[in-house]
């Protein structure tokens, strides 16, 4: 154990208005001279960018915990083409995925296909 540090964060529901304070406490091998507490917190903030980044859209947009899917390779195969989905709308400037995700819904295969580099109508032969 390198050293231990304590967190204490206020959060406020953008629906109500609530603020609430939390304190927590972290443990980590990094030695004080390795890590300062501004690179502490820029670990956990990095943390936390993944979660809400990756995780919390899988597990909301996605509803992956409800996932019936539980045999073999298919829970693996289904959570690559999550990410894999997740990465793609990211890569076209996606800001937020549940509305991107609706919208390519709506978008013909076509479009789909341009957005994932797939040329439908390849170059004349000679050209």
């Amino acid at each position: 154990m390198g050293q231990v540090f304590c967190l204490r964060r206020t959060t406020t529901g953008l629906t109500t208005g609530t603020t609430r304070t939390e304190t927590v406490y972290g443990v980590t091998s990094l030695a004080p001279a390795q890590a300062s507490p501004a690179h502490l917190l820029a670990l956990v903030r990095g943390h936390w960018t993944i979660e809400n980044r990756l995780h919390w859209v899988r597990d909301v947009t996605f509803d992956e915990d409800r996932s019936q899917i539980r045999r073999g390779a298919g829970p693996q195969v289904m959570a690559t083409l999550r990410n894999l989905a997740i990465s793609l709308l990211r890569l076209a400037g996606a800001p937020f995925i549940a509305p991107a995700l609706r919208e390519a819904g709506w978008q013909s295969r076509a479009t789909i296909l341009r957005l994932l580099g797939v040329n439908l109508h390849p170059p004349a032969a000679g050209l």
